[in-house]
């Protein structure tokens, strides 16, 4: 990998992440970040100002397909991330959904084509899966569109993939599984989790706490994008990353309530619990494939993760983030 690279969505939780990876890492960063009226540009306005200052900002609107043209001009590398990724919120807002995800993702590919871009990373999910099969789950696993949000994925992904067979362009599908990590939004079950104990409360509230996960530190998935691009056994392939390893969310929970809060209960919120036949009940993944490809493999494990996150969120200089009931900013 060489030159100028893009990062959309690099205003997010893992954009972000990924932006700052890259830079560190020595490539030119130029970030596709959702434009608003108030100049501010997500997370990246939290990274330090000698990160933030040799990144180039690029304010617009993944749906724009005259701005996404414009973003990828002399760029060689894209990292395709922008994207919506509340469950919750595509059960009421579906068509936003297909907009943003599916609309924007063949915008970037049309672009990615015209311009003869060399390399596209695409930022699909594990949820395309839905509840798992078998496990762990391989990249060959079928895909089950257990919501409006994995929907709109699926059409994405394989909308890449045909640009992949039809034009040769050559992009990678990369399917992180459940990242967490400082910065997360609240609406993420870690960092909801620790807002709520930070705040004193003793009683947590949770939806269905038997679904399983394979939780990946946002450190590892930045690292693993840019491995990936680097790479060149990975043009036309779908990729999973993960731990290989899963927890329940009723034990995860109950970790951090042990770390923080031990006189801290766990409560049921029928308004956190999916529909159930929306609910995936299982998430366990594979990292065989990305392993034999790039010689990747998760870096941090679990406890150790959860404490860096907690630490994130324990720090007074990041409130600012969060207000007292706990939603994101």
């Amino acid at each position: 990998m060489k030159g100028k690279v893009l990062v959309t969505g690099a205003d997010g939780f893992i954009g972000s992440h990924l932006t700052e990876h890259l830079v560190s890492s020595g490539y030119e960063v130029r970030a596709f970040v959702l434009y608003n009226s108030f100049g501010t540009h997500g997370w990246l306005d939290s990274l330090p100002a000698d990160v933030l200052q040799k990144v180039e900002l690029f304010p617009g609107d993944i749906r724009d397909s005259a701005q996404v043209q414009k973003a990828l001009t002399d760029v060689e590398t894209v990292f395709h991330l922008a994207a919506l990724i509340s469950i919750p919120y595509s059960y009421e807002a579906p068509e936003q959904f297909v907009q943003v995800n599916t609309g924007g993702t063949l915008n970037v590919l049309q672009a990615a084509r015209n311009l003869n871009t060399s390399r596209l990373i695409f930022t699909s999910t594990s949820e395309v899966y839905g509840t798992a099969q078998y496990v762990p789950m391989d990249e060959k696993h079928p895909l089950s569109a257990q919501s409006p949000y994995s929907a709109s994925k699926i059409a994405a992904d394989k909308l890449a993939e045909s640009f992949f067979r039809s034009f040769g362009l050559p992009v990678a599908i990369v399917r992180p599984f459940n990242t967490y990590g400082p910065r997360q939004s609240l609406r993420a079950v870690i960092p909801s989790v620790i807002a709520q104990l930070l705040r004193g409360e003793k009683e947590i509230l949770l939806g269905n706490p038997a679904p399983t996960r394979d939780f990946v530190f946002v450190t590892d998935t930045a690292k693993s994008f840019r491995i990936i691009a680097e790479s060149k056994n990975t043009p036309g392939e779908e990729i999973n990353v993960a731990t290989q390893s899963e927890i329940s969310i009723g034990e995860l929970v109950q970790q951090l309530i042990t770390a923080i809060n031990p006189e801290a209960k766990i409560v049921t919120d029928p308004g956190r619990i999916r529909p159930e036949n929306s609910e995936v009940l299982r998430l366990l993944g594979s990292h065989q494939k990305l392993k034999n490809l790039t010689g990747w493999v998760p870096e941090t494990p679990l406890q150790e993760g959860l404490r860096q996150t907690i630490e994130w969120y324990s720090n007074p200089k990041n409130l600012v983030y969060f207000n007292p009931i706990g939603r994101h900013l």
